[in-house]
Parts: structure tokens; sequence; C-alpha cells
């Protein structure tokens, strides 16, 4: 019997838009904690929408919002 045969593709939980946003990284410099998010190009409002643990947490970000790159901000 397999328990976690049937993961779903996970949908993203806030839209995306490329033409007045970007994906970034916050690393804290002291903390090293990173958190996935969304700028806004012309008031530079964070939207806040994952921690990142590991390599496999930024994959599944990249994954869930089909980007092909992510800037990383300290």
């Amino acid at each position: 019997m397999k328990l976690f045969s049937n993961k779903k593709k996970q949908e993203p939980s806030i839209q995306f838009d490329p033409e007045t946003q970007y994906a970034v990284i916050r690393s804290s410099i002291c903390t090293g904690e990173k958190v996935a998010g969304f700028k806004n190009k012309t008031d530079g409002h964070f939207t806040e929408l994952m921690l990142i643990r590991s390599p496999a947490d930024e994959k599944l970000f990249i994954d869930i919002y089909g980007l092909d790159s992510i800037r990383v901000e300290y």
C-alpha cells in the first residue's frame, strides 16, 4: 500500500505577474533564514510566500510558479 502515491501538483496561492513583480529570495545575513516571495517593481513591497529550508524547497517554489530565475537579496 502506497500512502503518498497520489501527490497532486501544488497550485499557486498568489498569482505572479511578471510585468509588475519579480521573484526574490530574501536571505538574512545574521541568521541565514531564507524566505521566497515576490517584490513589486514600482513600490518595492515584498509578499512573503514560503520559507526556504533546503534546495528542494527552492526547487518547489520555482516549479509552482514556473520561474526561470530568482534574485537573492540580503
